[in-house]
């Protein structure tokens, strides 16, 4: 099914609904942060960073993107081709990877987190972002249309933004301001605060275990696109091939 013509081009207009309400949820929340900040007499410039360094804020961003960039793909070239191109194949593959990390981190550790006055998210766009979001990237990881298998070298192209945000988080934590509490340092999530009870031994019992989920959730993404998608020696020999053959062939 997910490689009949209809299914691809079903599923390219839901990636393209599924983008357009992320971007407006991220851009409803993020103006009412600003919003809030600016009749409180928070710091404007700091509350904008800070949106800019959530996690969540940025794979959705990133899955918006890719979606998008799909779409655009199938839509002017894919229609034709029995496979993704490998750049898109690994964007999506760390789209669905943040963003399924997104939705078990926080609906494991913190759905339930009482936020300071003033902080609430925008209920529809919380879930947005943090449900619905995660919840239509793990199924397209399985009913994406015209998949390319990936080399297992392509899970260093999943965990290097982790990487790298965690070590951003951590060198920035300590130089910001908080804009809500007043206090000398701010970090996007409570377990990442070592000024929390627990204090560092927390934090790094936190960010080991979070890293296995984010390669255990990349390994499985990476594998099950092995599995079902075409290798990239076939996608690459069959493409001009693919080109030439019409449209309703490739369907049948």
């Amino acid at each position: 099914m997910t490689r009949s013509r209809a299914w691809a081009t079903v599923w390219t207009v839901l990636r393209l609904a599924m983008a357009a309400v992320t971007v407006a949820a991220i851009t409803a929340q993020l103006s009412k942060s600003i919003g809030t900040a600016a009749e409180l007499g928070r710091d404007v410039t700091t509350t904008i960073a800070n949106f800019f360094s959530f996690f969540t804020i940025l794979s959705n961003a990133l899955a918006g993107i890719v979606l998008v960039w799909a779409a655009v793909w199938y839509f002017t070239r894919g229609r034709r081709a029995i496979a993704e191109p490998r750049a898109l194949a690994v964007a999506l593959a760390c789209a669905s990877t943040f963003m399924i990390i997104t939705g078990i981190v926080y609906n494991a550790l913190l759905r339930g987190i009482e936020l300071p006055q003033g902080s609430a998210p925008i209920p529809w766009s919380n879930e947005v972002l943090h449900l619905i979001g995660p919840l239509f990237l793990l199924a397209d990881v399985f009913v994406g249309p015209l998949r390319r298998s990936l080399p297992w070298r392509s899970l260093w192209a999943v965990v290097v933004f982790p990487v790298l945000w965690a070590v951003y988080t951590m060198i920035r934590g300590p130089l910001v301001t908080n804009p809500v509490s007043g206090d000398p340092f701010w970090y996007p999530y409570p377990f990442l605060n070592p000024n929390n009870p627990g204090g560092w031994l927390s934090v790094i019992v936190y960010v080991i275990g979070i890293a296995l989920a984010i390669v255990a959730v990349g390994a499985f993404v990476v594998w099950w696109g092995r599995r079902i998608g075409i290798a990239d020696t076939d996608a690459d020999a069959s493409a001009p091939a693919a080109a030439s053959v019409p449209s309703r062939a490739l369907s049948e």
